[in-house]
C-alpha cells in the first residue's frame, strides 16, 4: 500500500511539474496578451496600397518575456517573425522587462515584490536569471540574437546606424524580411551597478528606460508610490547613455522625473510607448507639455495602443490619440509604441497594423504624414542617434 501511494505521489509530482514548466506560463499568456479582434482585419484599398509602402516602425514589444520561438508563428500573443512581415513592420523594438510588482496598479505599486521570478523558474530560464536582473535582461537579448543568426536573414538585429542604413537600403530592393531593436524598460535591470550597462551593451542593447512599473534607485515611475525624481545615479545614468549612444526612454517616468531627464539629456529622447492625456486622462499617460517637452527635445513620443494609453479598444482610438499628439508636438515627434505582447489586451497583432493606416486617412493625415507617424520619425531619430 505503501508503494502505491508513493507512486501515486511521484506521478501527482511529476504532472505538476509538467505543468508548471510547460504549461502554466503559456496559458498565463493566453489570458492576458490578447487582441480583441482577430484577423482578417479590415482597411480600404487606399489604406492597403499605402501601408505596402511604409516604412513600419514600432518602438515598443515584451515579446521577448516569453516562451515562444520568434521564428514560429504561433496564434499566442501579438508577435512574431512572421507575422511582423506579413504586417510590413520594418523595425520592431524588443524591450526586455526584468521585473514586475505583484497586482499592478495604475498608480501606488510597490517596488519590493516581483511575479518576473516565478515566469523565469517556469519557463526555465538560466538559475542566474532566477536571482539577477542582469540576468534577465541579458538572457532575452540573447534570445533576439540567436533568432537573427538561425533566420536565414528574416531578422536583422539593428545595433548601429550603419546596420539601419544598410538594412533600409536592402528592404528597398524588396527583401522580404524585418529587423529588432533591443532595449531594456527600467534600470534596475542593472542590478544596481551601472557598470552592468557596459554587458547590456555589449549584448545589443540599444535603448534603456530609467523607470519601469514601480520606483527604483534610479527615480520614481509614474505608477510608483513616490513620484520622485531621478536620483543622482539615475542622472549619472542617463550621461551614460548618451555617452555611449543610447536612447533614452522616458516611458514610465514619474513626471518629476520626465522634467529632470529633459534638463540633462543633450540628445534626443524616446517615449516608447504611453497614451496622452488629451484623449485619455490617466497618470499614465503624457500631458501637453510632456508632449512639447519632447518636441523641443527632437524626440519622439510612441502611441500606444492598449485602452490605458487610448481609452478605445480599436484603431480609432489610437489615431484620435495620434491626431493630438501631432496638434501638440508637431508631424515630426509622434510615432508608434504599441506595448505588444506586454501582458495587456490589444486591437489587433502585428498582422493588423494596416488598420492603424486606415484610420490615420480617416483622420485626415496625408500619405506623407502617414509615413512619418507610422515609421519614418523613428528611423530618422535612429538614424542620428544610434553607435
Amino acid at each position: 500500500m505503501k508503494k502505491l501511494v508513493g507512486l501515486a505521489l511521484l506521478v501527482l509530482l511529476s504532472a505538476g511539474g509538467v505543468y508548471f514548466f510547460f504549461f502554466l506560463a503559456a496559458q498565463f499568456e493566453a489570458r492576458t496578451n490578447i487582441a480583441f479582434h482577430a484577423p482578417p482585419y479590415q482597411a480600404s484599398a487606399k489604406a492597403r496600397e499605402l501601408h505596402k509602402r511604409l516604412f513600419v516602425a514600432d518602438l515598443h514589444a515584451d515579446t521577448l518575456l516569453w516562451d515562444r520561438d520568434l521564428l514560429t508563428r504561433t496564434a499566442n500573443g501579438h508577435v512574431d517573425v512572421p507575422r511582423l512581415i506579413e504586417g510590413n513592420v520594418a523595425l520592431q523594438a524588443f524591450t526586455i522587462v526584468t521585473k514586475v510588482p505583484r497586482n499592478i496598479q495604475l498608480a501606488n505599486n510597490d517596488s519590493t515584490t516581483d511575479s518576473i521570478t516565478l515566469l523565469a523558474v517556469a519557463q526555465r530560464w538560466p538559475i542566474s536569471a532566477w536571482t539577477s536582473l542582469t540576468a534577465r535582461a541579458l538572457h532575452q537579448a540573447a534570445r533576439l540574437n540567436d533568432a537573427a543568426a538561425r533566420s536565414e536573414g528574416k531578422l536583422t538585429v539593428i545595433a548601429t546606424a550603419r546596420d539601419l542604413t544598410r538594412y533600409i537600403e536592402r528592404r528597398a530592393t524588396g527583401l522580404n524580411t524585418t529587423a529588432g531593436l533591443l532595449g531594456v524598460e527600467g534600470a534596475h535591470a542593472l542590478d544596481g551597478n551601472l557598470d552592468n550597462l557596459d554587458r547590456l551593451f555589449a549584448a545589443g542593447v540599444r535603448m534603456m528606460a530609467p523607470t519601469h512599473l514601480a520606483d527604483n534607485d534610479m527615480g520614481g515611475s509614474a505608477q510608483g508610490t513616490t513620484k520622485a525624481g531621478l536620483t543622482a545615479k539615475g542622472q549619472e545614468l542617463v550621461r551614460r547613455l548618451e555617452a555611449k549612444r543610447m536612447v533614452v526612454d522616458l516611458a514610465h517616468s514619474s513626471p518629476q522625473a520626465f522634467d529632470d531627464a529633459i534638463a540633462t539629456v543633450t540628445r534626443p529622447v524616446v517615449v516608447s510607448h504611453t497614451g496622452v492625456v488629451g484623449t485619455c486622462a490617466n497618470g499614465r499617460n503624457l500631458s501637453d507639455d510632456q508632449l512639447r517637452a519632447v518636441a523641443r527635445n527632437g524626440g519622439v513620443v510612441g502611441i500606444g495602443y492598449w485602452e490605458t494609453a487610448t481609452c478605445g479598444s480599436d484603431a480609432a482610438s489610437i489615431a484620435r490619440a495620434v491626431r493630438h499628439a501631432v496638434n501638440v508636438a508637431g508631424i515630426s515627434h509622434v510615432g508608434l509604441g504599441s506595448d505588444f505582447d506586454g501582458a495587456v489586451a490589444e486591437a489587433f497583432d502585428t498582422t493588423g497594423l494596416v488598420e492603424v493606416t486606415d484610420a490615420l486617412l480617416v483622420y485626415g493625415f496625408n500619405d506623407v504624414e502617414i509615413q512619418a507617424i507610422m515609421g519614418g520619425n523613428i528611423a530618422r531619430l535612429l538614424l542620428t542617434t544610434l553607435p
